[in-house]
């Protein structure tokens, strides 16, 4: 691993570049940490990303002074990062109530497959269960597994990440992780169409459909929801 002190101070001195560079020749490392990470429900390149936001926190917080190789610091910095993440879940957190729904939904799914012998439609669900329709897609949805923000929304071809703004490579790992905290303040509302439209591709017309609301209204809520983002990560 890298442990060129010069390169560092330039780092911590707020060189992107500098920066940038120290992750790309030290990914070898990165990749061996999160490595210890794979088969717990997180994508790799997503465990990768948040190894590097443990490096850059490693850079910011490396004092030479103490004499410590920088290396020896930055290995429980990477690690932890990743640890404290698959402890907190690391998906945009649902109330209790929408996953008491997502399990009886699932299991009336499974009764009903068995009953039919096939795959039981939305309306079928419904009326099995008693909750309408989008109460049945969002509740599913919200505590599905989370898609990487590189995840194309519908048919506009958008990430969110792009929505969010144009960063750079590091400040794009920062913003990962920091957008996971920025949605649970969102209203409700917002919040849903978040999840739908970035975290499951859905177009504006089919987020419509599953809240009984119109394109025009689904269109609102998303503008409002990104502003209210690129605020809470400014």
């Amino acid at each position: 691993m890298s442990d060129h002190i010069n390169d560092i101070r330039l780092a911590q001195g707020g060189n992107r570049e500098v920066a940038g560079r120290l992750i790309e020749e030290n990914s070898g490392l990165i990749w061996s940490i999160a490595r210890r990470f794979f088969g717990r429900g997180v994508d790799p390149e997503d465990l990768y990303q948040l190894g590097c936001v443990g490096f850059l926190k490693a850079i910011d917080g490396f004092d030479e002074s103490y004499g410590t190789k920088f290396s020896t610091y930055a290995v429980p910095k990477i690690s932890g990062e990743i640890r404290r993440f698959l402890r907190d879940d690391g998906t945009v957190k649902v109330s209790r109530g929408i996953k008491e729904q997502a399990a009886q939904i699932k299991n009336a799914r499974v009764q009903l497959e068995q009953r039919l012998g096939r795959e039981p439609s939305i309306s079928e669900l419904a009326r099995e269960t008693g909750f309408t329709p989008e109460e049945i897609v969002f509740a599913e949805v919200a505590t599905g597994p989370a898609e990487s923000l590189q995840r194309e929304s519908g048919e506009d071809g958008f990430t969110l990440e792009l929505v969010l703004g144009d960063y750079t490579a590091e400040e794009k790992m920062v913003e990962y992780v920091a957008l996971r905290s920025a949605i649970e303040k969102l209203p409700e509302k917002e919040r849903q169409v978040v999840a739908l439209r970035y975290y499951h591709g859905m177009t504006q017309q089919n987020c419509a459909k599953v809240m009984r609301v119109s394109q025009v209204q689904i269109s609102r809520l998303e503008r409002r929801a990104v502003e209210a983002l690129r605020e809470m990560l400014k």
